[in-house]
């Protein structure tokens, strides 16, 4: 079965195209940049016509501009491209001029080296959750490593399962939509963890998911009306099962979700 990254057909939780020709072809160029992630560092324009369902004529379009413009490296003897300096530029950027980080990120490093945790920062991006921020301090070696734009799927993970409990209705349904036609048989299981995960955040402001041996992480959506919803995470590599790790990290996660929402409010 793909994962959502290794997914190279467009889907419904997928933006709709505008039909103005101009816009349409700053879409296509962002669908472009799109393709790349960790592992398909290098791209062919056949490769990009797959991921993103656009003709090869446009591809070689844009790729052209791309990399007129430096957002694209052309590696003429391999036939590919990759991303050029000026994508990581643009993401220093965001990172910087990020209110929600300038006021999250130093208390997630105090209480990730204070509690010896795990604690992220993620938003929503179709059907992943994109991290802005990870501080890793736990005692035992994780057996990955996350790093600020890293992304990881929404049905399966504490940060998707959490964001999902409060989403738009419509976008919600959606997305349950896309996950039950992606998981087939697995579907059922995962949609009664996701309902209870929602009404965990309903009743405690938080939910519990293990999708990793022996990594369990517990999540908190912050939600403000001038900023849009972010979803805050402390994880561990443990062997304990997610109820008693959810006993030790309930109450930092709140006080910690609570002091950011009520900084910012």
């Amino acid at each position: 079965m793909k994962t959502p990254s290794a997914q190279a057909e467009r889907h419904p939780a997928e933006p709709r195209r505008s039909k103005s020709p101009a816009n349409r072809s700053l879409e296509r160029g962002v669908e472009i940049l799109r393709a790349f992630r960790p592992g398909s560092e290098l791209l062919g324009n056949g490769e990009l016509a797959e991921r993103t369902g656009l003709s090869r004529a446009t591809v070689s379009r844009l790729t052209q501009t791309l990399v007129g413009t430096g957002f694209l490296q052309h590696d003429r003897a391999r036939r590919g491209y990759r991303l050029g300096a000026p994508v990581l530029s643009l993401a220093h950027a965001m990172q910087a001029a990020s209110p929600v980080l300038q006021v999250a990120a130093p208390w997630m490093r105090s209480v990730a080296m204070e509690l010896r945790i795990n604690v992220g920062l993620a938003v929503p991006d179709r059907d992943e959750m994109v991290y802005l921020e990870s501080v890793r301090y736990n005692r035992k070696a994780s057996l990955r490593s996350v790093v600020a734009g890293q992304r990881v799927p929404v049905e399966l993970t504490s940060l998707g399962q959490a964001w999902l409990a409060v989403a738009p209705p419509a976008q919600r349904a959606t997305l349950m939509a896309l996950f039950a036609q992606r998981r087939g048989a697995q579907w059922p299981a995962l949609r009664q963890q996701i309902d209870a995960a929602a009404d965990s955040v309903r009743r405690h402001g938080w939910c519990v998911a293990s999708w990793q041996p022996e990594v369990v992480a517990l999540a908190a959506p912050l939600v403000w009306h001038q900023h849009p919803v972010h979803v805050l995470n402390m994880s561990v590599s443990s062997p304990a099962d997610p109820a008693s790790v959810a006993q030790q990290l309930q109450a930092p996660l709140r006080e910690l979700a609570a002091r950011i929402v009520d900084a910012l409010a």
